[in-house]
């Protein structure tokens, strides 16, 4: 196995350029665990961990524009109040050494169903800034995922970084696992108010091949703040909305049964983890106003 080692973002993408089929690391918390159990052998291995681009974080045009190489230690620590669900996700990925090592652009490149990150940008409406050497194009991430640990990637491409709009309304996550720390998600749900355009933001993971949004229960919720008046009046939630916001989003799931969950149980979760996650999203959203007051 051929080992190679950009020290440049131009750098890499040449290399990706001349080695297509070498496999990217970008922290490598996954690629490692398949190379130790000899699930991937590829014919090489193109480490971006010396790219110093991709370890950077700026603001680009009202968005937060993340380099695929910043880790989740520093989205918590750099940016915990500005991207809150993406740091909540964070929170829960394995251990501290993995949050210092595990980056958001290798859980994007990696593709997994069950991925931490995944939800959070669903829900939020982030974007995939991809490259080249034949350019660079942007891909919203709920397009990004074509099916189990597969993305829109070419093999000439590289993920540079990820580009999220900071909120402007409460954000949650909830993931349930087989214990409560270290662990992969059995499922995982995001969720963001979008008061600003009346719009909800949703993210399921860790329940069908990709991970994707619930667009149908996020146009109802949606939907029924605004014939209600709420976005404006910021009122309780009716009585039974939440459950049933829930209850569409478990609907928009597509589970199987395998080793960490059944099917029946990751539908169930998502349906309370939706709607709880509603239900403390609208409590923020109504404490905002207060406060304000």
């Amino acid at each position: 196995m051929d080992f190679l080692a950009p020290t440049s973002w131009a750098e890499g993408l040449e290399t990706k350029a001349a080695h297509p089929d070498a496999l990217p690391l970008a922290g490598g918390t996954d690629v490692m665990v398949e190379l130790n159990f000899d699930h991937r052998r590829p014919a090489a291995l193109l480490d971006l961990n010396r790219v110093p681009e991709l370890q950077e974080w700026s603001h680009d045009d009202g968005r937060i524009r993340l380099g695929a190489g910043v880790t989740y230690s520093r989205v918590i620590t750099e940016l915990g109040g500005t991207l809150p669900g993406l740091a909540m996700a964070a929170r829960t990925v394995g251990s501290p050494q993995i949050r210092n090592r595990g980056t958001v652009g290798g859980n994007l490149g990696a593709a997994s169903p069950a991925g931490d990150s995944h939800p959070a940008l669903l829900a939020a409406f982030a974007e995939v800034e991809i490259a080249s050497v034949r350019g660079t194009r942007r891909v919203p991430v709920a397009e990004f995922f074509t099916g189990v640990k597969r993305s829109v990637l070419e093999p000439d491409e590289l993920i540079a970084a990820v580009l999220i709009a900071p909120p402007a309304g409460p954000q949650q996550f909830c993931k349930i696992g087989t214990r409560n720390a270290m662990v992969i998600a059995v499922s995982a749900f995001g969720f963001a108010l979008h008061p600003d355009r009346r719009v909800v933001g949703t993210g399921v993971g860790s329940a069908a091949p990709t991970p994707r949004p619930a667009p149908g229960a996020a146009a109802f919720l949606a939907g029924e703040l605004e014939a209600a008046g709420l976005w404006d009046s910021r009122g309780p939630l009716p009585e039974g909305l939440a459950g049933e916001f829930g209850r569409r989003v478990r609907d928009a799931a597509a589970p199987i049964d395998d080793v960490r969950g059944s099917a029946a149980y990751r539908l169930h979760a998502l349906s309370v983890m939706a709607r709880r996650a509603a239900t403390w999203a609208w409590d923020s959203y109504r404490d905002e106003n207060r406060s304000a007051a």
